[in-house]
């Protein structure tokens, strides 16, 4: 306990560094909203390209639109460029009526539009995330302007949910652009063009992306006359330009909200995250293969340590995928820390011939002090038991360069510390767990391949009746608890902080930064 307690004084330590904020002048009106919002797990700095985006949904949502989102509270999927949607008797057949909306260049958004969009997403040389979720998706048809079908080779229970995720595009814009050629066009921080309340004005690299009102937007004229995107080196920069009025909102750590609790300047936001974190063994690793040795981690582990000292009790431990008490089954194992046990399993294993004392990396993209510093604790507690790992922080693109590779270089990650969206559909955890999205296929970065978890994954997709699938998806936790692609952590509230002086702001803490119905044309600030 006396680590992490200096760990803990260390977190709050860089919490109250100050850094310096990169020049920046804002614009004279007072209708502007300035925020962080690319800050912390939610945010994906620089990438305005929504097929490629694993995050910051929060801001490209602004002026790129779905057919569908969740509402606000992250319960239910409601219609945005689509007015309704109706879903056949074999959940086969999903057929969305489209609104009357306009491109920002004042061209008709059409179902040609939405096709098209779909196609670009399911096609991975276009650089899509989204492509292994959509493979259901059997033909996307647009039999009039307003009517868009999609049609499945097999009902999938997760399909609206992932519809939630892909921004429509112009067709009119982007159709000369050869596919595998558009992931590194141009277009996406010179001249894109959505749907949505706000429309792309400008980008100076590395310092801000401004929006300004869509004055013709088919849900009225937006409050604010500009929205302003700020790029912060880190989290204490961010937290510094907020109290300094620069800008009125960013993500923040769980030890940073204390700071702002009290101070009627601000109000702050906290909300489940649906994001699981976990140290990701990667099983094309020889060192891993043994199921003891994995057990072994989970044991090394003091979690509600980190969680209290860490996390300020923020957080609640997973022994799989999941926390919803509807999902977890009363009989697996807790995992409860026992570092002598740990030990024992290690030394059955034959550890020490395995790997014994060599230094395996634990690569990772969270890049803020509280990750650094829970970081740090895993290594102390691994290293007690004999295990030692060296983190290694990069950003995202550089990550997902390493992980997503076909042929990726072992060396490079023989473990993972990373995060995977667990909610609100359960079935979110699929692409980060099934077989059959090893990459290039899909993003099962950590190489499992356990037969059992592919078919429990498959049965609970597949599973169209709601009152079954919890059940199908305890047996996806049961199968994760024993066989451990992963050693679990945690999943931890997630927390923004606004200033009060701005009104109708909606933020959800929501995966990937969303998008959900965060209705931006309301948004306003007081002079």
């Amino acid at each position: 306990m006396k680590r992490l307690s200096r760990l803990s004084a260390i977190a709050l330590a860089a919490m109250m560094a100050t850094t310096a904020i990169p020049a920046f002048t804002p614009p004279a009106e007072a209708a502007t909203l300035s925020g962080g919002f690319d800050v912390g797990p939610g945010g994906f700095q620089g990438n305005f390209n929504p097929l490629a985006a694993t995050a910051g949904f929060t801001w490209l949502s602004i002026y790129f639109e779905p057919l569908v989102a969740y509402d606000d509270k992250l319960q239910k999927v409601v219609g945005v460029l689509a007015s309704s949607y109706e879903v056949s008797d074999d959940q086969k057949t999903y057929t969305f009526k489209l609104a009357d909306a306009k491109w920002h260049d004042g061209k008709s958004f059409t179902a040609k539009d939405a096709k098209f969009t779909i196609e670009l997403a399911m096609n991975a040389k276009t650089g899509s995330v989204l492509a292994a979720r959509l493979k259901p998706v059997s033909a996307v048809e647009a039999p009039d302007d307003h009517t868009l079908v999609v049609k499945l080779s097999a009902p999938s229970a997760s399909i609206l949910d992932t519809m939630t995720k892909v921004m429509m595009l112009p067709e009119h814009a982007l159709a000369t652009i050869p596919a595998d050629q558009l992931a590194k066009s141009t277009w996406w921080s010179t001249s894109p063009i959505g749907t949505g309340p706000f429309k792309f004005t400008k980008y100076v690299a590395d310092q801000y992306v401004e929006l300004a009102a869509n004055i013709e937007y088919r849900g009225g004229k937006p409050a604010l006359e500009r929205v302003i995107n700020r790029y912060f080196a880190d989290p204490a920069a961010a937290i510094a330009a907020l109290r300094s009025g620069e800008i009125q909102f960013t993500y923040v750590d769980s030890n940073d909200v204390p700071t702002f609790k009290d101070d009627k300047s601000f109000k702050v936001i906290e909300g489940n995250s649906f994001v699981v974190n976990y140290l990701g063994f990667n099983h094309d690793s020889p060192i891993w293969k043994d199921v003891r040795l994995r057990q072994a981690v989970m044991y090394a582990i003091n979690r509600d340590a980190i969680i209290k000292s860490l996390y300020g009790g923020a957080a609640t431990p997973a022994n799989c995928a999941y926390i919803a008490d509807r999902l977890v089954p009363k009989d697996i194992e807790a995992y409860a820390y026992d570092p002598q046990k740990a030990k024992e399993l290690l030394k059955e294993a034959g550890w020490d011939e395995i790997n014994g004392a060599k230094p395996i990396t634990l690569l990772t993209y969270y890049t803020t002090p509280l990750a650094t510093n829970v970081l740090a604790a895993v290594q102390a507690m691994l290293a007690q038991v004999g295990i030692n790992v060296v983190p290694r922080a990069v950003d995202a693109p550089t990550y997902n360069s390493i992980v997503l590779k076909a042929d990726a270089d072992i060396s490079q990650f023989q473990m993972v510390y990373a995060g995977l969206q667990n909610g609100p559909d359960a079935g979110s955890i699929n692409p980060g767990l099934n077989e059959k999205q090893i990459p290039p296929a899909g993003p099962n970065v950590v190489r499992a391949r356990m037969p059992d978890l592919t078919s429990a994954l498959d049965a609970a997709l597949a599973e169209t009746d709601a009152s079954k699938r919890d059940a199908r998806y305890q047996q996806v936790c049961k199968v994760m608890n024993t066989e451990l692609p992963w050693a679990t952590l945690w999943v931890a509230n997630r927390y923004g902080v606004v200033s009060t002086k701005v009104k109708d702001f909606v933020w959800t803490p929501a995966p990937g930064g969303g998008p959900y119905q965060a209705n931006p044309q309301q948004w306003s600030i007081a002079e």
